[in-house]
């Protein structure tokens, strides 16, 4: 793990970075595409990464309610791939559950289920996230070939 690396909660002036951040990724199909419209509105969700003062990585949890929450927008600066930002971004986010919520359940739908297996995420069936499949799943383009993996970890792991 990278020891140069600070974990904030993103503020205005990062809108534009997090969006030219999630921009490729989004092009590709790996996130959902964010405008900086959509990013400013859900502004309080996202955590930024940041090696002098340059974000280099960022992630959002959604609250669907009920003491369930979803990874989302997570990404890496690509030159920075493997270097252990994207686990300490997911990391900061479980301790943040941990420290304020006795129950709680966090779930991801990824591409990439092998990154999540190894913070200790479980394989699950996406239908146990109704709240998503209504909210997202159903506007999404890929939504009758999806290729993502459901994945979850909670409180009692």
């Amino acid at each position: 793990m990278r020891n140069d690396v600070g974990i904030f909660p993103a503020q205005a002036e990062d809108v534009s970075a997090i969006a030219a951040l999630l921009a490729p990724y989004a092009a590709e199909g790996t996130v959902l595409p964010r405008s900086e419209e959509n990013i400013r509105f859900y502004l309080p969700n996202f955590r930024v990464a940041k090696i002098d003062g340059k974000i280099v990585g960022c992630v959002a949890v959604r609250d669907f309610g009920n003491q369930l929450f979803e990874v989302r927008s997570l990404v890496v600066a690509r030159d920075l791939h493997g270097s252990g930002i994207g686990r300490m971004l997911v990391e900061h986010e479980i301790e943040r559950l941990r420290s304020r919520l006795t129950e709680w359940k966090l779930f991801t739908l990824t591409r990439t289920p092998e990154f999540f297996v190894r913070i200790g995420f479980q394989l699950v069936d996406r239908t146990l996230f109704p709240e998503k499949i209504w909210s997202d799943c159903a506007i999404c383009p890929k939504r009758d070939a999806c290729d993502e993996t459901a994945l979850l970890i909670t409180s009692c792991n």
